[in-house]
């Protein structure tokens, strides 16, 4: 890719992206450039990947033809209003926070600007991220395709209409929760049947990557898959008895229901 990606804030969720997009070689590290208030987290970067950094955001700007701007959602409109004057319309603002609609980041700089609102999650961190990427009317195909690479590089992307950004959110941007609990839960029951904790945690998480590796991978649907472990009278069959009994499948869709219901309330 022929163009410079710029950050403004370099956290975990940036350095994710970073790491994900120097890895790929979609671009050199010296056409990458982050900005942060603190120097020592700067130095930290620099060092890891040997990109640019600055303490100005107004320099990531002037200098990148992507700017993605991962800071904390309490001081977006703060952030982008600095450095608005930057802003023209051939440059493309990547937003990645929860509750900043579209319309809402236009409404600072200017609705003939080129936004991306996004939403990633933490697997990013591993590689192995998956993102929604809603455009707004002044993006084109080809401008999709270059940020959409960028999100390829540290996992998977879709597009989707913003009007699915909450359900995405509920799936999949605050869905490494869920799962973290449901490792968590599976590895204490094995504890409890006198696992040393080590292995259950390995043996847990072992058992939902590759579960979720079946499901992307061979395209057949989960409850088909599920019944391929389950066989008559068996253990498995059990197990999912009691799941069902104690309303397991219910709570989950009540808990991402209840997310969902809160993203929408945020971005009020």
């Amino acid at each position: 890719m022929n163009k410079k990606i710029g950050f403004i804030g370099s956290g975990n969720m940036a350095k994710a992206m970073i790491g994900g997009i120097i890895k790929s070689g979609l671009v050199n590290s010296e056409n990458i450039i982050t900005s942060d208030l603190n120097e020592n987290t700067l130095k930290s970067i620099k060092s890891e990947f040997n990109i640019n950094t600055t303490t100005k955001s107004e320099e990531v700007v002037k200098d990148s033809d992507i700017i993605i701007v991962a800071v904390k959602p309490n001081i977006y409109d703060m952030v982008l209003g600095s450095v608005s004057e930057f802003i023209d319309n051939k440059k493309i603002i990547v937003t990645i926070a929860a509750g900043k609609t579209i319309s809402s980041i236009e409404n600072v700089i200017g609705d003939d600007k080129k936004i991306i609102r996004t939403m990633p999650n933490t697997p990013a961190l591993v590689n192995e991220g998956m993102s929604a990427l809603c455009p707004n009317k002044n993006i084109d195909d080809e401008e999709l395709g270059m940020v959409k690479s960028i999100f390829n590089s540290f996992g998977k992307a879709e597009v989707v209409n913003e009007y699915l950004i909450d359900s995405v959110i509920g799936v999949s941007g605050s869905a490494p929760a869920y799962v973290f609990m449901f490792i968590e839960a599976m590895a204490d029951a094995a504890v409890l049947h006198g696992m040393p904790r080590s292995q259950a945690y390995k043996f847990a998480a072992q058992a939902v990557m590759g579960s979720a590796k079946m499901v992307l991978e061979t395209g057949t649907h989960p409850g088909e898959l599920k019944d391929m472990v389950c066989s008559p009278g068996g253990t498995t069959i059990e197990a999912v008895k009691t799941l069902e009994n104690k309303g397991f499948r219910g709570c989950v869709i009540d808990a991402i229901t209840d997310c969902v219901e809160k993203s929408k309330e945020m971005s009020q």
